[in-house]
């Protein structure tokens, strides 16, 4: 009886030892070229600043790029999965690649931290959703702060052109909810491929229609070019932006025509403006500084989305390996677990509270209103 004791003590201790000592995989995807590259190269760059410990575990990331096609997206995962065997998965960087990606991570049961836009990677909440964590905040917080300010600037009738994607049609749902709440009539309501070269169709059908101001719903660089052409056509009402919006390109791309926008998102674009109170300060300053030193350029905020999941994973880790070892399913359920349980985490855009129910987690604190004043972003006076 004591030895068979003391072999299941030793059996445990080894077992103990081994997660231990494990190293836990971590694949990242982005798409740091092809058309999604302002959204993917930053976040490919952030893989170099990502934790590398998280409690007793060495994490080591595998980074592949997908050229922004939703094809290369699945490869990626599948070869990550299959042949890699990794515990997580960061990415990937368009709301069309993610969406395409859901059902073969909730097969493997590994978990996903997507970096993208549309909240339709969490929302509803699914069976395989529940494998799938959000790292950028919902399009209704970023929405809601928009609508309010709207209201408070008189702004009876409104135009939207989005994507014509899974980023643009989330965005369209959540602005006719919100429009109709404020009583906002919505009198044009245009789409456009991120790949187009001109959307001058679409803006001519909103300038006839004369509305008070127009939302735009495209992320990345695909943001700039109807309200260049906006301007273009002589429409001078308030432009609103979403988070998509939210990198240095858009100034540079835009310039004049730009000015003035505004939109809601993270702190890292009004970095200084913000109170050293504010609970993510420090991390985003931290970040940027990093990003800077290693870029020689700043951050775009997408870039600051893949930073979290690092922070976020390297919470949950060791919870998840105190249950099992790191590479086997058991762990990377649990890691699902934890993930699900992250409480008060301050990341680069706002604080992260996980429920099974809320797979984002922001809540005010991962959003500012925001607007262009020559050339550069600045705090909405008043808010």
């Amino acid at each position: 009886m004591l030895f068979r004791k003391a072999v299941t003590l030793l059996l445990l201790s080894a077992a103990c030892a081994h997660a231990a000592q494990a190293e836990v995989k971590v694949g990242v995807i982005t798409s740091s070229t092809g058309p999604l590259a302002l959204i993917g190269l930053p976040q490919k760059h952030s893989v170099a600043l990502l934790p590398t410990q998280a409690g007793d575990q060495t994490v080591k990331y595998i980074s592949l790029d997908d050229g922004s096609d939703p094809t290369a997206t699945v490869k990626a995962l599948k070869k990550l999965i299959d042949e890699d065997k990794v515990d997580a998965i960061i990415g990937p960087s368009g709301s069309p690649n993610a969406m395409g990606v859901i059902q073969f991570v909730a097969e493997a049961g590994v978990p996903l931290l997507a970096p993208v836009g549309t909240a339709a990677v969490v929302l509803p909440m699914t069976e395989q959703k529940k494998w799938v964590f959000k790292t950028t905040q919902n399009d209704e917080l970023i929405a809601q702060a928009l609508f309010a300010h709207m209201s408070q600037q008189g702004v009876k009738t409104l135009g939207f052109i989005g994507t014509s994607d899974p980023y643009g049609e989330n965005w369209a749902k959540v602005m006719s909810g919100l429009a109709a709440e404020h009583h906002i009539k919505l009198v044009a309501n245009e789409r456009f491929q991120r790949q187009d070269t001109s959307v001058t169709g679409q803006s001519l059908k909103v300038l006839v229609a004369r509305p008070d101001a127009v939302l735009v719903a495209a992320p990345g660089s695909a943001a700039v070019m109807p309200q260049a052409t906006l301007f273009d056509q002589g429409y001078r009402g308030q432009i609103y932006q979403t988070h998509g919006a939210a990198l240095p390109d858009f100034l540079k791309l835009g310039a004049k025509k730009v000015e003035g926008t505004i939109l809601a998102a993270s702190l890292m674009l009004v970095l200084d403006e913000i109170p050293d109170s504010h609970p993510s300060k420090q991390v985003a300053r931290e970040y940027t500084q990093a990003f800077e030193k290693l870029t020689g350029t700043p951050p775009a905020t997408f870039g600051g989305n893949t930073f979290d999941a690092g922070l976020l994973l390297q919470r949950a880790i060791p919870l998840a390996a105190s249950k099992a070892a790191p590479g086997s399913p058991e762990f990377r359920a649990a890691l699902r677990d934890a993930l699900e349980q992250s409480h008060e985490l301050a990341g680069t855009q706002g604080v992260y509270n996980m429920t099974p129910q809320d797979h984002s987690g922001f809540d005010e604190r991962g959003r500012e209103l925001i607007v262009m004043k020559n050339g550069r972003w600045t705090l909405l006076p008043g808010n």
